[in-house]
């Protein structure tokens, strides 16, 4: 499933509510630096030279999608919950990705004051100042780690760096201070031959581990929910995902389950 507009949408998250979607990705292909195997957008696509919107281009179909939203049936844009940028790939490989936030949150505050903005990011660009600095104006920063041994991280996520390791991830993470949302598919199945699996005790300790060195404000925590590329893959039940969460609720943690 791939988002073929610039600003597409509102569509209601399950996670966000009432939410226009961003795109900062190629409309016709995937390109992300993880190639997860439960991604609903699809494997990635090897292109040469992708095409990316320009940070103009971003701007002005966002004003549009605002203006028609505020004249339509928003009232001080109350009728919207959140500007998010996710889509057909990972948003902060863009080039700009900071001006494109800066020109949102104006967009935002002038159109749609009471809306957030949010971005859902893997983490792996969290190495670079400018990246840093365009999340710390967002509002809702929810940001991924699906497992916390490097063997799993790489089964689920399939990093296109292969030597990304969950020490580093951590690493990047620590620089918002926990003033972020984790965010974790947990899943079963099978990829190339090898088990996949991050709800295992040994997995599950790492994890609560890699939660309490972060202690992020607040966690995600899902389910698949739509066709994934790897087939082989079973979905957690309601019941399993709350017992993942209750540990951490007595610890006093905000965990949304999302199953």
């Amino acid at each position: 499933m791939l988002f073929n507009e610039i600003a597409y949408g509102p569509i209601h998250s399950r996670r966000l509510g009432t939410s226009l979607g961003m795109e900062l990705m190629p409309l016709e292909h995937k390109l992300c630096t993880f190639n997860c195997v439960y991604c609903e957008c699809g494997w990635n696509t090897p292109v040469s030279h992708p095409k990316l919107p320009t940070r103009a281009e971003v701007k002005a179909a966002l004003e549009k999608k605002l203006q028609e939203m505020v004249n339509g049936k928003c009232e001080n844009g109350t009728c919207l919950d959140v500007i998010t940028f996710s889509g057909n790939g990972e948003p902060t490989l863009h080039p700009d990705f900071l001006g494109i936030i800066e020109d949102t949150c104006a967009l935002r505050d002038q159109y749609c004051p009471k809306a957030k903005v949010s971005v859902l990011s893997n983490s792996t660009q969290l190495g670079r100042p400018d990246v840093v600095q365009a999340l710390r104006l967002c509002d809702n920063r929810i940001l991924k780690l699906d497992a916390a041994t490097d063997e799993m991280m790489r089964r689920i996520d399939l990093p296109v760096n292969a030597n990304l390791t969950v020490a580093q991830l951590i690493e990047w993470l620590k620089a918002f201070d926990g003033d972020f949302t984790l965010q974790t598919c947990f899943l079963r199945g099978e990829h190339a031959g090898k088990p996949i699996d991050n709800t295992t005790p040994e997995e599950l300790e790492a994890w609560y581990q890699a939660v309490d060195t972060l202690h992020p404000k607040q966690l995600m925590i899902y389910v698949i929910d739509r066709k994934t590329p790897e087939e082989n893959l079973s979905k957690i039940s309601r019941e399993e995902m709350e017992s993942i969460a209750a540990p951490l609720r007595a610890k006093g943690y905000d965990v949304i389950v999302s199953a």
